[in-house]
Order: structure tokens, then C-alpha cells, then sequence
């Protein structure tokens, strides 16, 4: 028996022959000749066992047992092959997919597989692993089980004394279906980047050559492919020598370089395309519903450590496919695992990062972790506080990351005032606290700023932002303290956030009389106010969506416009006040899509279309919606927020920018947020009160060996710069000096604002959002120059020094120099000087002979410190 491989042929008699030589001359390499032969056996016949490609993902088992949950035991010794790893042992198989359904002849299926270890440590095996199909009804080929005749069977796998077992069934398999440009030639496309926006699928094409960005208007391409120039790019009579095939292959000059050769899959999917005459479609084929991505996870040790992946596509039909050849394949740290486009991935640096594919519409992605080769790491047991130290800690320990420990009594109580109500603690409020020997102080703290009015004005001063609540041509000042207003009310009652966020949605009716109508008053154009709503209520950018299917995400053109038409029969006209304006529901208005000039009917983002009923405001429909639990974003969406604002990114970050490519850094910590905050009600103190509340909230920003380099995981408490508002309120309480805004009483705060418009140097400087968009980048958060220097020498610092008569009041009061020293470093800094800090300042305090102004310069220098400006 023969079988050709790689262009040459194998006998049985000729292996035989020559293990014997072997055996005979050098009895050292007996082992080695065994293994050839039986590999050379395994490729004699289809239905032997054979080598197959898989992957897994691991999680970090608490117990050793078989991870699939089948029962398997562990045997004594590994496989030749497979490596072992210190300090642990192999405890189960896995196998992706879990079962493979074959409809045609041209149908086939890899496999991934992988051994998880009882560290966590995952090994990809794809190609040691050894499969033997039940009944002869497949065969393996090139990476892939092929089908030969119709019915049911199953897979036995094996790999280090682990089995698993991979249910099969064919059938059609007599049926070879014909190509079909949507489904088979137009994923060539976008496999080899033709249709990326930095080649033909820009807005204009490339060297006199469109194609869309990729592909969303299959119809369009087949036009400009077939018919824009006739007989230049598609030759039925040579197929193999028209313009289009010598491109792609390199036989012709080619700014976009050779994309594949003449013996590839992707060469014969184009060439059988055109010598089938080049068609579209003669019945709309099946549309892809989702994709998937295997393995679900996986845990590499040491550098250059491979793991190989496999994408299947799922259809409306309700067939599935293997375009892991043309699924596209990226990560976002290349540094720590790089990809390579036939579906393998290969560590580099420790870490983690996120290895993605894209197929048709859809984009999909798994975390993988990547770790030293020397795995010394050792969890010390640390006690949650809650629920989300228990989800951070779960994904510190598989990372190898020890958690710092808690932060100083007065570090937490500064941290906690500025972030809970934007003020600093008074020296007496920090003794108070510091003296106390409770041990629920902390929680204490945490309940009592709670329910101080600062609380309130901090988040209403957020909503504002993402409401958009600033005077300009369409709403007046005397609106916009309206809307204002009726936002105050709403959370100062603590309304439960999708209550006010329903009524917010559905509003109509006067601007004055209604102040949340303002929110459609302000943004007149339709896409824009439809960004707004996705980008506020569901932290999703949709925009990209509006020209062209998302290049990042599921949102195509039919999802944007499909959600814009929710909002396209919202009227407006002049009201009986002529500062104020009437929003009302009109009787008409559609969503038209651009490439098929079709009215698009209102459907909810990744949801279904809604029963409209003739009359019904579709805004009142989509307001339940968004806050319902059918909406999977809107609760991850405030519980992020709120994460972000305590911890100084959010679990997805940038908080508004929610997208397959950009996912969550701990998918359980964030579900688990969200769902909490379902359970309660959308109770939004109760929310704060548990992040608060956690150990992880609590943490030191002073970091260990093991997580010094994380900035991502809150393994540490980040250095935050105070943002603008509360840092001139801060500045302000300790010099005790009063501001003055326009329509606020003087001494009012800058978080109290309510006009986005009004402003002065201090708050723009240092990055005030101006709320002109909802993008949570308005508010500018990193230190930068300009801030530096208006506090070394702009006014604001120098001035409210001189204007409060702070040092004045406590030389006056007849304190030393140390109990000045001291007072001031409490009021900014929640501590004490140090002996350092008491010596050196006291030296250049003698040396001025002008006492107050030698403190006003040490008060100056403290307010100019990092540790002033930065929240710890």
C-alpha cells in the first residue's frame, strides 16, 4: 500500500526494509526508526489513528481532577513528546469543537486539543494527539477530518493516557455545493487584506481599484470586479491568466505584494469561481449568525510556546463550517503573543493578551496568558472582602500576580473623601477616624459620606457630562439649569438609574415645562443623537457602522441604522417661550440605508426588532428595552463607569469604548458588577458601597516584585491626578477661599456647575470635560506641562494663598514653626511632616527673614506637590 505525501510516495516494504538496516547498524537509533514506522503506517490507511490538530483553553482548577468532567486518571509517566511540567502534573484532555457535523463533500473540521495541567498550565497537543474514528466514516487529511460516507460516529481521542471522545456525523457527503462569491470567494478578500481600508476598501480604492470595506456589499464588488472595466480583471476564457489571479499571485506587478501562490486553497477558491463564469449567487446564501473561537483560554509557559487555534463559523441554515484558513487573526500585545495568519499563536513576553479573529461580520477573541519558563510564583492566601476580591483575586493568581496590601488608615480615608465627595478631609475628621479603634471604621466612613450632599453633586457633575448639559444655539441657559435640576432631583432621591434613564429616553413635550426633552433638543442631527444614546447608555462607539460595517466589532450597517431608526421620527418646533423649544413624535420618519436605499425598520443593537404598533412611541419602546434585562450592556455599562471612577480605569477602558476588539480585563469581576447592580434594583449607592468596600479599593498604591508591572489588573491602587473640578474645590478648602460661577452663590464648588460652557482658565487647563460630545475623553485626567506650570506660576495657587490668610490665622494662633509644618501638611496631605521633611523646611524657614512669607512659601510648595495633586 502507498499513499503520496509532500510529493513522494511510501511502501510498507520499503520502511520495513529500512528499520532493519537500522536495527542492524545502529541499535542507538531503534527507537527512532520505531517512530517513523509508525507514522508511516498511520499514513497508509485513512481510518488508522492519526495525528490531529487541536487546542484548549485552561482555567485555574482548584482540584486535580479531569477537566471535562469524564473521569481520567493521571498516569505515572508522559508521553514521549509532551513536556513536563515542575510541580505538576496533567489532569485532563480537552478537545474543541465538542462535536463536528460534515453536510458535503467539500466540508472538513480541525481540531484543537489541549492537556491542562494542575497549575493551570495548558500545553497545545493538536498534533500529538491520537484519533481513531468509530466507524469508518471519515478520514484525516492535512490537518482535518474529511468525510467518505453518510451517518453517525464518533472520534476516540488520546494523548498522555487522557481520552476524549468528539461525537461525528455526515452527511451530503456525495454533494460538492458550487463556490459562492459571498461565502467563499469574497473571505479571500478579506483573508489577504484586500479589502482592509489600507488597500482597495478605502474610501476611494487603491490604484484605480474599489472594493468595500470588508465586504459589505458583496453585490457592489461583483460589479466593479465583473463589469466596471469589462474583460480587465476577470477572464473567463483563461482563467488562470486574468488579471485578478496574477495580482493576487505576484505574476504581475502589485503595490499590495504577492497574497498567495498558485497552490494554495485561496487560488483554486478564486480560479473554480471564475471558470464557473464568474456569478454572483443564483440563491441568497446562508448568512453567518456567530462565530467561535478555540481554545476558550490558554495558559503558555516560557517563550516561543505554541498554541494553535481553530475558528468555526455557524450559519442561519443551521450548518456550521471551519474557515480557520480564512478567518483574519490579530492580538493586541504582539510583544507578549504573537499570531500568525494560518491560526497558531506563539508567546513572547510574560503577560496577557487578546487573540482575536475576524470572519465575515463578526469578530471574536479569548485571552490567552503567557508565563516565564521558570513558574516560581507562590499565592500567599489573601482574605476577600467580598465578592469582587474574589473575582480580582481569581484572575491575579492565574497570573501569577500577588495583590499589594491594604493602604494606610490615613491613606484611605483621604483617598475615599476625594473620591466619594470630592473634598479632602478636615484634620479633625482624620484624627477622628485615625483614633478610632473600630474595626468597621472603614465601612463606617464609607456609609456616612454617602449620605452627604457631596456625594450627590459628584455624580450628578458625571451625568451632566454624559448628558450633555451645557447652553449653546438650540438650548438656553435658563433650559439648561433645568435640565440640570431635574437631574439633581433624580439622584439625590437615589431613583434607581434605569427609572430616570426610561424617562429620559421617552421625553417630549416643552423644554422648560420638560427639562429631560433637552436631551433631543440639544443634538438636532439623527446619526449623532443615535451615537450618543449607544456611545452614554451602552458604552458602544457605533459611528464606523454609519459608512461601512464595523472593522472592530459585530456592528454592521443594517445594526446602525436599524437603532437610528428609533429616533427618526422625533419632531421639534418653536414653544410659546422663545428660550424654549416642543419635541414631539411625528407621524413619520424612517431610517434609509445607503446602499440599498431601503427604509431599515427599528431594531434593537444586538437584539431582536421590536412589534411597533401603529401610534407607539419607539423611543418609550427602546428606553425598556435598554434598562431591561434582555439589554446585556447597559448594566455592564454603569458598572464600569462607576469601577473607573474609583479605580482610574474602567474594566473596559476606555469606559465608552465597548468592542470585541477591546474587551474586559476581568469578565467575571465586570458580570458580576453588573448583575449586582440588577439584583438591587439599580440602587447606585449600593454599588459604590461594595466597590468601596472591597479590599481591591483598599489596596496600597506601593507595589511587590509580582506587580510592579501590572497597570491593568488592580493588583494596586493607581496614582490618580485629581480631576479639574475637585482640584480647585481641594485648593480652595485648604486655603479657605471662595470661588464665584455664573448662577451660583459665591463659595459654591466647580463640581456644582451646571453649564458645560461656563469655565474658567484653571478648570481648562486642567482638562474640564466642555461637554460638547459624550466621549468619556473630554475629561483629561493625565498631567501634562501646562498644568505644571499655572500651578508654579499662575495665579490661582499664589493668590488664594495671600487671599485665605491661612498662615496668617495660625502664626496669629502663636503655633511653631513644626505645628505650622504639621497643620499644613495635614489639611492638604492627610499626614503629618516627617522628621525629614520637619528639618529641611525648618532650615529654610530661618534663612527668610520674613516668617509668614517663608510658610506661605512651604504652603505654596505642598500645593505644588505630586502628592497633593494626585489622588494615593
Amino acid at each position: 500500500k502507498t499513499r503520496a505525501s509532500g510529493g513522494k510516495s511510501f511502501a510498507t516494504g520499503d520502511a520495513v526494509t529500512f528499520l532493519m538496516i537500522l536495527n542492524q547498524r545502529l541499535p542507538a537509533m531503534l527507537a527512532i526508526g520505531c517512530c517513523l514506522f509508525a507514522s508511516a503506517l498511520a499514513l497508509l490507511e485513512p481510518n488508522e489513528p492519526a495525528v490531529l490538530p487541536t487546542h484548549a483553553s485552561a482555567a485555574f482548577p482548584d482540584e486535580p481532577t479531569d477537566v471535562d468532567g469524564q473521569n481520567s486518571q493521571t498516569p505515572p509517566h508522559i508521553e514521549a513528546g509532551v513536556p513536563a511540567i515542575p510541580n505538576a502534573e496533567v489532569i485532563g484532555l480537552r478537545v474543541w469543537p465538542k462535536s463536528i457535523s460534515l453536510t458535503n463533500a467539500s466540508d472538513r473540521q480541525s481540531l484543537v486539543a489541549q492537556l491542562v495541567y494542575s497549575n493551570g498550565i495548558t500545553v497545545d497537543v493538536s498534533d500529538r494527539v491520537q484519533g481513531e474514528p468509530a466507524k469508518p466514516l471519515v478520514k484525516f487529511h492535512n490537518g482535518n477530518w474529511l468525510p467518505l460516507a453518510d451517518g453517525a460516529t464518533q472520534l476516540n481521542l488520546s494523548v498522555a493516557g487522557h481520552k476524549q471522545t468528539v461525537p461525528v456525523t455526515v452527511s451530503g457527503c456525495k454533494t460538492k455545493p458550487p463556490i459562492s462569491f459571498t461565502n467563499d470567494v469574497m473571505p479571500v478578500f478579506s483573508k489577504t487584506g484586500c479589502n482592509a481600508g489600507s488597500c482597495h476598501g478605502a474610501s476611494r480604492g487603491k490604484d484605480g481599484f474599489r472594493l468595500s470595506l470588508y465586504g459589505f456589499d458583496p453585490a457592489g464588488d461583483l460589479y466593479r470586479l465583473t463589469r466596471e472595466q469589462p474583460g480587465r480583471r476577470i477572464d473567463l476564457a483563461v482563467p488562470e491568466d486574468c488579471l485578478l489571479i496574477n495580482k493576487a499571485t505576484g505574476a504581475v506587478p502589485h503595490s499590495g505584494g504577492q497574497l498567495f501562490d498558485r497552490n494554495s486553497e485561496n487560488y483554486q477558491t478564486l480560479l473554480q469561481w471564475i471558470s464557473d463564469g464568474a456569478k454572483i449567487d443564483q440563491t441568497p446564501p446562508p448568512k453567518v449568525t456567530s462565530i467561535q473561537l478555540f481554545p476558550e483560554s490558554a495558559m503558555l509557559c516560557g517563550p516561543a510556546a505554541k498554541q494553535k487555534l481553530t475558528v468555526l463559523a455557524h450559519y442561519e441554515d443551521g450548518s456550521d463550517r471551519d474557515v480557520t484558513s480564512l478567518a483574519y487573526f490579530s492580538t493586541n500585545q504582539d510583544n507578549i503573543l504573537a499570531v500568525e495568519q494560518s491560526g497558531q499563536v506563539e508567546s513572547g513576553a510574560s503577560g496577557e493578551a487578546f487573540v482575536m479573529c475576524r470572519f465575515d461580520t463578526h469578530t471574536v477573541g479569548r485571552w490567552f496568558t503567557a508565563l516565564p519558563a521558570k513558574d516560581n510564583f507562590k499565592w500567599r492566601p489573601v482574605k476577600p472582602a467580598n465578592y469582587i476580591d474574589t473575582a480580582v483575586h481569581n484572575k491575579l493568581r492565574s497570573l501569577r500576580i500577588q495583590p499589594s496590601e491594604r493602604c494606610t488608615d490615613a491613606e484611605f480615608v483621604r483617598r475615599c473623601y476625594l473620591d466619594i465627595c470630592g473634598l479632602l478631609p478636615t484634620p479633625q475628621e482624620l484624627e477622628q477616624f485615625t483614633n478610632d479603634p473600630s474595626p468597621d471604621k472603614r465601612s463606617r466612613c464609607i456609609d456616612q459620606l454617602l449620605e452627604r450632599d457631596e456625594f450627590n453633586e459628584m455624580w450628578v457633575m458625571k451625568w451632566s457630562e454624559l448628558l450633555q448639559i451645557r447652553s449653546n444655539k438650540f438650548v438656553s441657559y435658563k433650559a439648561t439649569l433645568l435640565y440640570y435640576e431635574w437631574l439633581q432631583n433624580r439622584i439625590a432621591a437615589n431613583t434607581p438609574i434605569d427609572q430616570w434613564v426610561q424617562e429620559l429616553l421617552a421625553a417630549k413635550g416643552a423644554t422648560m415645562s420638560s427639562p429631560p426633552a433637552n436631551f433631543f433638543h440639544a443634538e438636532p442631527d439623527v446619526g449623532k443623537l443615535t451615537e450618543n444614546v449607544a456611545q452614554a447608555f451602552l458604552g458602544m462607539r457605533i459611528q464606523c457602522a454609519q459608512c461601512h460595517n464595523h472593522p472592530f466589532d459585530r456592528w454592521t450597517m443594517d445594526d446602525y441604522y436599524g437603532f437610528k431608526a428609533f429616533f427618526s421620527q422625533i419632531g421639534r418646533k418653536a414653544g410659546s417661550d422663545p428660550r424654549e423649544a416642543v419635541i414631539f413624535t411625528r407621524g413619520g420618519g424612517q431610517a434609509k440605508h445607503p446602499v440599498t436605499q431601503k427604509d431599515v425598520p427599528p431594531k434593537f443593537l444586538g437584539g431582536e426588532a421590536p412589534a411597533i404598533e401603529k401610534g407607539q412611541d419607539r423611543r418609550e419602546i427602546l428606553g425598556k428595552w435598554i434598562t431591561s434585562s434582555k439589554n446585556p450592556y447597559f448594566s455592564r455599562n454603569l458598572a464600569n463607569i462607576v469601577w473607573a471612577h474609583f479605580h482610574g480605569r474602567g474594566i473596559v477602558d476606555q469606559v465608552d469604548d465597548v468592542r470585541v476588539s477591546n474587551p474586559p480585563v476581568n469578565e467575571a469581576l465586570l458580570q458580576q458588577l453588573a448583575d449586582k447592580l440588577i439584583e438591587s434594583n439599580y440602587d447606585f449607592k449600593k454599588l459604590v458601597r461594595d466597590i468601596c468596600n472591597s479590599r481591591t479599593y483598599q489596596l496600597s498604591t506601593r507595589t511587590n516584585e509580582s506587580n510592579e508591572a501590572d497597570n491593568v489588573n488592580f493588583s494596586h491602587a493607581k496614582l490618580r491626578r485629581i480631576r479639574a473640578e475637585v482640584l480647585l474645590d481641594a485648593i480652595s478648602q485648604v486655603t479657605e477661599t471662595k470661588n464665584k460661577f455664573r448662577g451660583l452663590p459665591l463659595g459654591a464648588r466647580a463640581v456644582q456647575i451646571a453649564d458645560g460652557n461656563t469655565s474658567n482658565y484653571f478648570l481648562k487647563t486642567f482638562g474640564r470635560a466642555s461637554r460638547e460630545t459624550v466621549c468619556s475623553c473630554e475629561v483629561k485626567m493625565e498631567p501634562n506641562l501646562s498644568q505644571a506650570l499655572h500651578l508654579l506660576n499662575g495665579a490661582t495657587v499664589h493668590k488664594k494663598i495671600i487671599q485665605g490668610k491661612v498662615i496668617r490665622t495660625l502664626v496669629k494662633a502663636k503655633m511653631t514653626n513644626a505645628q505650622v509644618i504639621d497643620s499644613l501638611y495635614l489639611r492638604c496631605l492627610g499626614r503629618k511632616a516627617n522628621e525629614a521633611e520637619q528639618t529641611g523646611l525648618a532650615e529654610r524657614i530661618k534663612a527668610e527673614p520674613d516668617r509668614v512669607k517663608a510658610l506661605e512659601d512651604v504652603f505654596w510648595a505642598i500645593l505644588n506637590s505630586s502628592e497633593f495633586v494626585f489622588n494615593h
